[in-house]
């Protein structure tokens, strides 16, 4: 029986494979390769003539470099990071003027600034208070204390959003300033005087250039502001208003003008207010480095009366700033609109 040596075959077979993945088996062929090998009748010359080929196919054959191994990767991608809300100012965000900063109706954000002070007022109106302490104490009374905690707190939410597909969103605001004789213990620390502010605002976005500055938005209001008390320490009035939004860089200019609604003669508490309160003011702020200055002045040119409020911010953590207030003019209050004050306060302000 004829029978195959298995050992002569291997090396056959891997001459084959590497025929087939390289260019050396070319120039083993053009020299008799598989041929050559089998027309030899003894054994082991065949045998040794496989091996000869086999090294000289393995020596022509290009050498496949190892990959290098893969560096582990993560599989989850690494999120760029993204300025904190907190960091973004401007009043696109504050007013939500274009897409990425809208938030959709009804959601309570901040309006004006929120903080709480401890203040100091140089000379506190005592007109007012007079007669009803008299006839509390029989004249037998301290009067008012220097020293208050003062607080400001406040939220706008958007009614509508382009109504009728107008390019305006209508919003609700609502301020309250509230000022608290804390250390007057002898006349039962009472809250002095409370301003409510409920507003209604239709805003536009705006782009244009003005003055080298950016026109952000336009705003007309409605507004309505008193002091919740009855008898002559009643003090109220309405305005309709205008206000333009201004932006170049690190601050912003905001510009408003009123006109104050009129009332009836028997109803009106302070029928002399615009002539201290004048008929606009003008806020500015400058932000850089986590710190706030800001500056609001409003002036009456017929009667040369006015006030001005100067501020400063500073940081402690991403949602709460350090602040000094330093106010001298008229109208710190509604109480004392034709009072002349100077005060200073320090504390803090909440931050969105």
């Amino acid at each position: 029986m004829y029978r195959i040596n298995l050992t002569a075959c291997l090396p056959v077979l891997l001459f084959a494979a590497s025929m087939s993945s390289s260019a050396g088996a070319e120039d083993i062929d053009s020299r008799g390769g598989l041929e050559a090998c089998g027309a030899l009748g003894d054994d082991s010359a065949r045998l040794a003539c496989y091996d000869a080929a086999i090294r000289r196919a393995s020596a022509a054959s290009p050498r496949v470099p190892e990959a290098a191994p893969a560096s582990p990767t993560s599989t989850t991608a690494v999120a760029e990071p993204r300025p904190s809300p907190a960091a973004d100012h401007s009043l696109s965000r504050h007013w939500e003027l274009d897409a990425k900063h809208k938030r959709g109706t009804f959601q309570f954000v901040p309006h004006r600034e929120n903080y709480l002070l401890a203040t100091y007022n140089h000379s506190p109106n005592e007109a007012p208070y007079g007669p009803f302490r008299a006839l509390a104490t029989g004249g037998d009374a301290d009067g008012l204390s220097h020293s208050e905690l003062a607080f400001q707190l406040g939220f706008k939410l958007k009614l509508a959003e382009r109504p009728s597909g107008l390019p305006v969103d209508l919003w609700f605001g609502y301020t309250q300033r509230s000022f608290w004789q804390a250390s007057n213990r002898k006349a039962s620390s009472p809250f002095r005087e409370t301003n409510y502010e409920p507003e209604i605002m239709a805003v536009t976005p705006m782009d244009q250039d003005v003055l080298g500055m950016k026109l952000r938005f336009l705003s007309f209001g409605l507004v309505h502001q008193s002091n919740g008390q009855a008898s002559t320490l009643s003090r109220s009035w309405n305005r309709a208003y205008v206000e333009a939004g201004l932006e170049r860089d690190n601050f912003t200019l905001l510009a408003r003008l009123w006109k104050r609604l009129p009332e009836q003669e028997s109803d009106d508490d302070n029928p002399d207010i615009t002539k201290y309160m004048g008929h606009g003011d003008l806020v500015g702020t400058y932000r850089h480095g986590g710190h706030e200055l800001s500056l609001m002045a409003r002036y009456n040119p017929e009667s040369h009366k006015g006030a001005m409020q100067a501020g400063w911010a500073f940081p402690i953590n991403s949602r709460l700033k350090g602040y000094v207030q330093y106010f001298s003019g008229y109208g710190h209050t509604l109480i004392d609109y034709n009072a002349k004050q100077k005060v200073l306060g320090a504390g803090v302000l909440i931050t969105y």
